[in-house]
């Protein structure tokens, strides 16, 4: 190692005193005798072997880099191969080189020796095959309260079997991990492919908390005893459209229903119901005698027959179960199986019911689908899209930041530093920022990409970058007053979606009344040709509407951009319709690229991005600010570009019309999203100022969802109105059933505005 040589391999042996000796002195020469067992060794105090042997290339490909990058080292959970297969280190670690020879040869002489010195100690399952295996369970398995018991010390792993090796079965495997993925921590659970020669092998049922079976093709005979065995011991199975059953249970085939969408009615354990669109396999289970040994847990089709597509089945007196489906709860909505759009359209809607009926599933089962852990904030990152920028930018901020680098706001305290390391504390209300940017390079954002694709006078053109922080909103919301009262406009406050809030008349150009921190006139002071943009990967603590969160996984498209606006310009005088522009230019930013232009993306009014009208992929926040004759408008946008949950996003649309019309557009990155959005929205901004509403009404219709829509006034038994459009402020237009057309505002609830809408009292 001190010569660069990598280590490839760690192996734990437990040896005696004198073997490691023997051993290298017999190696070079023969292979080493088979080691004995310690004396002191017993059942209770016996070395465990590792999960699986025999992983071969091809697993480690379907695996992916976490088969080769494992966490917890070679004592964790990792799957051993045969050259790897070791025992529980308590004493003796030795460390070998692929590189090395001689040590290669050590180490498959040790391992050889080991192995057989511990096979005595492995006790064998008391198969028998005439008694029932009801009786193996009383004979191998002490009472545990219902639970497993991680008797290794290992993280916990979830086995996958997908069927007989081949491509279909790897793809499967692909598939069940995937979704499985999505459910559970996978800091906490490692999920491994189990092959049909290791199920038989190895001795893997104790290492193994969950057993997956998802394979249509009959089990053989002996590999059935041994998942029953499994059960028998307290194990917990899952089956997904396996032909795997027990307790009577039959798995019949219902043709009209093979590859079909139905719906589906789920009993969850504490009796609560989920309906939803569902994937059927084409068979039911059925059972000749009654079903009241079954658990709470099941689900039916909404069909004459009821029919049984999941079943809980309690087996054993260790706390064995299974639950069965024959529902494609591992596949997606785009899964190649989905036959039609509109059975598209079914199973993304149910998308998010589907993960919830799983996650139930999993917990029933015994895993924890707890939210992951919330990812470590990281610094901030001073980018610019333009190089002849840089310099300017830089002697700007030389001249204002305190000489601690800092610039405070109320909020958030921004630490200017040309390189970051460990020691520099991050906390939402301290983040430092990078200004020293040479080696910058991040997998999730592209500079030369975003670069290439801003083409603006201003917007967009200084970057503050992060990983993962709080919120985009907080690198540049804390430079507002408080909200009302202090020269903000009448109908658009601290956010702009729509709701009226009181303040000052139009045409308001005082100073606010509140003192600001010297880093807020430092902001407003920036010269326009450096627009502001924060994009970050992930938020811990993204803003919705009002109160409500927002959901920010890797793929979702997040920034917030600052905008000025003159108060006495078109825009300036219609405020609202920032929010309409925007949520525009992310629809537009997609469908202006050549040959995307029916990808069926549109806004939904006031500030929402929609596929169809079925479901929402992102949304609008808009706060703004007056400081004299200039709207100061920091614009927060988040939507969904390659991540599938928790409901859709545009790059499941661009898979689905390839699919629908044999055309291979090409997938889209967040990063060029998020310049071609910030570049559509200053030439809607341009027009705006230029024509006014009617500049950008027409396209704004072209892509909206309400025409002819029918809501009702004031609650859910109000008057019925249609949707006509939006007046000169950006408020909705409605048809009254007496003919007259009138303005409508939303009550201010945070579900949906276009719920409970009032037509506002006249002043």
């Amino acid at each position: 190692m001190a010569n660069g040589l990598i280590p490839q391999k760690i192996v734990s042996v437990h040896l005696q005193d004198s073997a490691l000796k023997e051993l290298k002195d017999q190696a070079s020469n023969k292979q080493a005798e088979i080691l004995q067992p310690s004396p002191e060794a017993s059942v209770e105090n016996k070395p465990e072997l590792d999960v699986m042997e025999h992983i071969g290339q091809e697993e480690l490909k379907v695996l992916g880099p976490e088969a080769t990058q494992q966490k917890g080292g070679a004592s964790g959970s990792e799957p051993a191969g045969e050259s790897d297969r070791g025992v529980g280190s308590l004493e003796l670690c030795h460390l070998h080189l692929s590189s090395c020879h001689e040590c290669l040869e050590l180490e498959n002489s040790t391992i050889e020796s080991v192995k057989f010195a511990s096979a005595e100690n492995i006790p064998d399952l008391p198969y028998d095959y005439s008694g029932s295996l009801e009786s193996i369970a009383d004979d191998v398995c002490p009472e545990r309260e219902g639970r497993r018991v991680n008797i290794t010390g290992k993280a916990p792993n979830i086995l996958l079997y997908v069927g007989s090796d081949s491509q279909e079965a790897l793809d499967r495997f692909q598939q069940v991990r995937s979704v499985l993925a999505d459910c559970v921590d996978t800091d906490s659970y490692t999920l491994y492919h189990l092959p049909e020669e290791s199920a038989l092998r190895d001795p893997w049922s104790d290492n193994c908390l969950l057993l997956v079976i998802a394979t249509r093709e009959s089990l053989p005979e002996d590999l059935s005893r041994k998942f029953m065995a499994y059960l028998s011991q307290g194990g917990k199975v899952l089956g997904l459209s396996s032909s795997f059953t027990f307790a009577g249970f039959q798995v019949t085939s219902k043709g009209a229903l093979q590859e079909t969408v139905q719906n589906l009615l789920f009993s969850k354990v504490d009796q609560s119901q989920v309906k939803l669109s569902v994937l059927s396999s084409g068979c039911v289970y059925e059972h000749p005698g009654e079903w009241l040994s079954l658990g709470k847990l099941q689900g039916h089709l909404e069909n004459e027959d009821k029919d049984r597509l999941i079943v809980q089945v309690p087996f054993g007196t260790c706390g064995g179960e299974a639950i069965l489906c024959q529902v494609h709860l591992e596949l997606p909505p785009s899964s190649s199986v989905v036959r039609t759009p509109e059975d598209f359209d079914l199973l993304k809607s149910s998308n998010v019911r589907r993960y919830e009926v799983l996650k139930e599933i999993l917990t029933t089962l015994g895993l924890s689908c707890d939210v992951q852990q919330v990812p470590a904030l990281t610094p901030l990152y001073l980018l610019s899209a333009a190089e002849e920028i840089r310099d300017p930018l830089m002697q700007w901020l030389g001249k204002r930041v305190d000489p601690e680098g800092v610039i405070q706001s109320s909020k958030v305290s921004l630490k200017f530093v040309s390189s970051y390391t460990s020691e520099i504390e991050i906390t939402p209300a301290a983040i430092p920022v990078v200004t020293d940017v040479e080696a910058f390079s991040s997998e999730n954002f592209n500079l030369d990409i975003y670069r290439q694709n801003l083409q603006t006078k201003q917007l967009g053109k200084v970057i503050l970058f992060a990983e993962v922080t709080p919120t985009t909103m907080s690198l540049l919301d804390g430079f507002y007053p408080p909200a009302v009262g202090h020269g903000v406009h009448p109908a658009m406050q601290v956010s702009v979606t729509g709701v009226s809030r009181s303040g000052p008349a139009r045409g308001s150009d005082g100073m606010p009344s509140l003192p600001f921190s010297s880093s807020v006139r430092l902001m407003f002071e920036m010269p326009q040709e450096m627009g502001l943009i924060a994009i970050a990967v992930r938020q811990t603590q993204g803003k919705g509407r009002g109160r409500n969160a927002w959901l920010s996984p890797v793929g979702c498209a997040l920034s917030t951009l600052l905008v000025s606006i003159p108060l006495r310009s078109q825009l300036g005088q219609r405020i609202p319709f920032v929010q309409h522009l925007m949520s525009l230019a992310v629809v537009e930013a997609v469908r202006s690229i050549p040959e995307y232009q029916d990808i069926d993306l549109r806004v939904k009014w006031p500030n929402d991005i929609y596929y169809s009208d079925l479901m929402k992929l992102g949304g609008v926040l808009v706060n703004s600010t007056l400081m004299g004759e200039t709207f100061y408008i920091l614009i927060g946008c988040g939507f969904n570009v390659t991540n599938s949950n928790p409901t859709i996003c545009i790059n499941d649309l661009i898979l689905e019309y390839n699919r629908q019309h044999g055309t291979d557009l090409k997938p889209l990155r967040t990063d060029f999203l998020i310049a071609r959005t910030v570049t559509v929205l200053e030439k809607l901004i341009d027009t705006f100022q230029d024509k006014g509403p009617n500049g950008v009404l027409p396209l704004y219709y072209k892509y909206w969802v309400h025409s002819a829509q029918q809501v009702r006034l004031g609650s859910s038994e109000g008057p019925t109105v249609s949707i006509v459009g939006l007046d000169d402020s950006g408020f909705l237009l409605v048809h009254q059933e007496g003919g007259e057309v009138v303005t409508v505002h939303p009550d201010g609830n945070s579900f949906d505005m276009l719920r409970n809408l009032i037509i506002p009292k006249q002043r």
